[in-house]
């Protein structure tokens, strides 16, 4: 019995040890996509759109494990909280793979344009959404739950940033016409981020179920 309660604990850290591979992974894109979009570098936009491949083995591979655990050993309570919220955490890590990929895109077009304003805000979104997914999983780890708290705090910035970004670029768009294009793409470039800050709000989320039993996803976090 202990042996098999050991081989579980193992193989839980494993598949905790996976998620956090994926989320470095993750991040790492959407930060090299917005500092190739940043510094005018379609090299560095080129890793991100074909270097999705890792990503998807390790969905893959998390997915695969979390079942195993849940099919050999039927945990019960924390336990098997902590396998579902990975389930869901592994979902929401691969979505911010793929949006890395559409901020590349969007970027790679983008360059194809004369500049149309000097980038403030977008990278300042950029680093509050790697700031967001690196303390969600940072969160999942060691079951911090006022680390999943500050991580949903973060969420209204980015939106009020997405919205300053759509305003700003608007004024562009209205005075001069060729502008119209590659300001287009800055907004997608920054709801793309705000959908990143979503999915790090997901696995906050998911961290406060797993520790607590306590869903957020439409309530407000009760106060430590």
């Amino acid at each position: 019995m202990e042996q098999g309660i050991r081989h579980f604990q193992e193989e839980l850290e494993t598949l905790k040890g996976r998620l956090l591979e994926m989320g470095g992974l993750a991040e790492e894109r959407v930060r090299a996509s917005v500092e190739g979009l940043v510094a005018r570098d379609v090299d560095l936009l080129g890793t991100v759109l074909t270097g999705d491949e890792p990503i998807n083995r390790l969905h893959i591979e998390v997915d695969n494990r979390a079942f195993r655990l849940l099919a050999l050993h039927q945990p019960m309570a924390t336990d098997l909280r902590a396998i579902v919220a990975a389930v869901k955490i592994n979902s929401d890590l691969e979505r911010v793979g793929d949006l890395a990929v559409n901020i590349a895109e969007a970027a790679a077009r983008y360059l194809g344009h004369a500049p149309v304003k000097q980038l403030i805000d977008i990278p300042r979104m950029g680093s509050i959404a790697q700031g967001m997914l690196r303390d969600s999983l940072d969160a999942y780890v060691k079951r911090d739950m006022d680390l999943a708290r500050a991580v949903l705090n973060c969420d209204d910035e980015l939106d009020a940033l997405k919205t300053q970004v759509f305003r700003e670029l608007l004024t562009y768009m209205l005075q001069d016409v060729n502008t119209i294009e590659p300001a287009l793409d800055l907004i997608l470039v920054s709801r793309h981020l705000e959908r990143i800050g979503d999915h790090a709000t997901n696995v906050a989320e998911d961290v406060i179920f797993m520790v607590s039993a306590q869903d957020v996803r439409h309530h407000p976090p009760a106060a430590p």
